[in-house]
């Protein structure tokens, strides 16, 4: 049996600004031809995680493999194997949209077809239109495909259907797909949580410069995150709400308990990806508050020896 080497390796990764610990001891891995997708609110450590990873910005400790490199040492070569599209879109220039993707795609050794590229992108009609005339959205797409022209092994997506109508991110989320058919290997950020529930193999939470969780993309949270949500209103007018692996027989017996009859306002709720998301990173913010030591604290504890000494 042969095994793979992960395409991202990433172990005890740390990183502080002056006193601030941005990253904190993550560990993980990617495999070849998966779609990995990095979560986190605002602040929680994911931009410093991918820029080291892209070989943006150096580490404080521990272990970075990158395509088989550590990417602090990552050459033209290397670089030439990656895709990045940025959180901003930095395209504003002159150029046509097909003027851009030429030039760029000279940069590759195997790049793709630019007029592939254009259509996949949904740039058909905008092929010949100068970038610093294109909307928000239709330059995000500019942005999607210059990540994808030099036919990248590893693709880099940090907010990359920012701007986008729900129609492009449903056409996106088809070329994300094609990509994978053809075996590359994705890292995906997004606030977007159906958009990693659609496009994610497994997924990774980060808080407070942590992995708290960590796993395939119907697993995180563990099982009891899971259970289903029965919720109705009873003959009184309450609202009343269970949580069942079974919510079919449940609902039945309701129904039967009231001769037939529905309950007013029956539902049956399963947790989505953002429910877990939201639930894990909230137990995080509640257990961090719980263990911190109130401002002030460690003084007043030192004014009070102070008293008794007196």
């Amino acid at each position: 049996m042969t095994t793979t080497s992960p395409v991202v390796r990433v172990r005890d990764l740390r990183k502080s600004y002056g006193g601030v610990e941005a990253v904190r001891g993550i560990s993980f891995s990617i495999a070849a031809g998966e779609t990995f997708a990095l979560l986190g609110p605002n602040g929680a450590g994911k931009s410093t995680t991918i820029e080291i990873l892209e070989g943006y910005r150096g580490r404080d400790s521990g272990e970075v493999s990158v395509l088989g490199v550590d990417p602090h040492r990552g050459g033209l070569e290397w670089k030439a194997r990656l895709g990045i599209v940025l959180q901003t879109s930095g395209e504003s220039g002159t150029v046509t949209v097909t003027e851009q993707l030429r030039h760029f795609a000279g940069f590759y050794p195997n790049p793709r077809d630019v007029d592939e590229v254009i259509d996949a992108a949904g740039l058909r009609e905008k092929a010949k239109t100068r970038i610093s005339k294109l909307s928000g959205g239709q330059r995000r797409r500019v942005d999607v495909a210059l990540g994808i022209i030099g036919r990248p092994e590893l693709l880099f997506l940090d907010e990359p259907t920012t701007g986008f109508d729900p129609e492009a991110r449903h056409q996106f989320w088809h070329l994300i797909r094609q990509l994978k058919a053809e075996g590359t290997t994705i890292l995906l950020t997004t606030h977007y949580l159906d958009e990693a529930a659609q496009l994610g193999d497994r997924a990774g939470i980060i808080a407070g410069g942590r992995l708290i969780d960590i796993g395939p993309i119907d697993e995180l949270g563990g099982a009891d995150a899971r259970v289903p949500l029965v919720r109705w209103r009873d003959a009184t007018g309450q609202v009343r709400e269970q949580r069942t692996d079974a919510p079919a027989r449940l609902v039945a017996q309701l129904i039967s308990a009231a001769d037939g009859a529905e309950p007013d306002d029956l539902e049956v709720i399963r947790p989505s990806l953002e429910d877990v998301y939201l639930a894990l990173v909230r137990s995080d913010e509640a257990q961090t508050l719980a263990h911190a030591t109130p401002v002030g604290a460690d003084a007043a504890a030192d004014l009070s020896e102070k008293d008794v000494r007196a």
